[in-house]
């Protein structure tokens, strides 16, 4: 008996099962096959299931850096120490890569993580190739490098090791408040001009967010953690990211003005992006937590994307189009000047590496 359907009509979890996640579903992915729910005849369907556990697989890559030739991102390589985020971002845009592994976008998504034991050593073996070339790597662009499970596996802080004694340029993107255990690193690669902090911060109402990020740290948390990077001298940029129309726009200009006063020196922002699969979760989102919103969301976003619900074209896909999507920018741009983060970031050095011919036991030296 399969105790978890995935059909249209009745995969839903029960809300006591899910507490504290973001997917209200486990809708399957693109490449899994639907499920029934079976009677096997001693009748257990309608006994009580457990709450929903994290659970942490592994797997062993081949290679550490993954690279990218998208034209409307800052970067060309990447990399991420898990698959998966526990932090259950209802909105994020990586849930549909959980279907290549055959694993649902949805709370699958949140609660069946991959680790990755061997990137350290393998990210040394990548960047000691005589082919390489340095340039900025962004570290956590799929899943949050600073979700909950790297404070016992610890992969993101080995990762950050091996690119601080290769004196590798790195561009760290996070939510997470546990970025502050890993102070120490990101000041000196920041002294050296090698390192800065991308923080995200959605929206400051402090129920919203424990909705919509359920096990992300609270709207004051991370701007607390702004205040803590930047006074130990690591250049951080606030993320407003993603701008949900008709639910967060309205807080641009305040959220903007907080991340100011604790540090911030710059700002990027994103519109909400409903890429696969994250378009039903989305909607099943706020049918149950926002359902006054609903209709005047979606009728936002579709009219930023040509009456879609999301258009991935390049250039197109990260702000969208049309008079609200203007206006959004425009108030953005003007907020930020303000408050001085319209500047640019200065450019990472590249000067400073040097490959690590010894392995990983070179690392001991630093």
């Amino acid at each position: 008996m399969t105790r978890a359907c995935n059909t249209a009509s009745s995969d839903r979890i029960d809300p006591g099962r899910r507490r504290g996640r973001g997917a209200i579903s486990a809708r399957p992915g693109r490449f899994e096959p639907s499920r029934e729910i079976v009677d096997d005849g001693w009748g257990t369907l309608d006994d009580p299931l457990p709450p929903l556990r994290t659970q942490v697989t592994e797997e062993r890559v081949q290679s550490a850096i993954a690279r990218n030739t998208s034209p409307d991102v800052p970067f060309d390589r990447s990399l991420n120490p898990y698959r998966g985020c526990e932090h259950g971002c209802i909105y994020c845009f990586a849930r549909p890569t959980h279907a290549y592994l055959g694993l649902s976008p949805g709370l699958d998504f949140e609660t069946r993580l991959v680790a990755r034991p061997n990137i350290a050593e393998v990210l040394t073996k990548d960047l000691g190739n005589p082919r390489y070339r340095p340039a900025a790597l962004a570290l956590g662009t799929a899943t949050d490098p600073y979700q909950p499970v790297e404070r016992e596996r610890r992969l993101t802080r080995a990762c950050l090791e091996v690119l601080e004694a290769a004196g590798h340029p790195v561009g760290v993107v996070t939510k997470g408040a546990l970025v502050e255990r890993d102070t120490d690193i990101l000041s000196r690669m920041a002294a050296q001009r090698i390192a800065r902090v991308g923080f995200s911060v959605t929206t400051l109402d402090p129920d919203l967010a424990r909705r919509m990020e359920p096990r992300a740290p609270s709207p004051a948390r991370r701007l607390a953690a702004i205040r803590r990077l930047s006074d130990a001298g690591v250049p951080v940029r606030v993320m407003v990211s993603p701008i949900v129309p008709g639910l967060t726009d309205h807080e641009v200009e305040k959220i903007l003005s907080e991340a100011a006063k604790a540090g911030a020196v710059a700002a990027s922002w994103v519109m909400l992006r409903l890429p696969r699969e994250v378009s039903e979760l989305w909607q099943e989102w706020l049918a149950e937590h926002r359902p006054d919103r609903a209709a005047r969301v979606m009728a936002r976003l579709r009219e930023m994307h040509g009456g879609r619900d999301y258009d991935p074209q390049w250039g197109h896909r990260m702000r969208g189009e049309g008079l609200h999507a203007q206006m959004i920018a425009q108030r953005f741009a003007r907020a930020a000047k303000r408050v001085g983060l319209a500047g640019p970031l200065p450019p990472l050095r590249t000067d400073r590496f040097a490959p690590l011919t010894g392995g990983p036991d070179q690392l001991r030296l630093f």
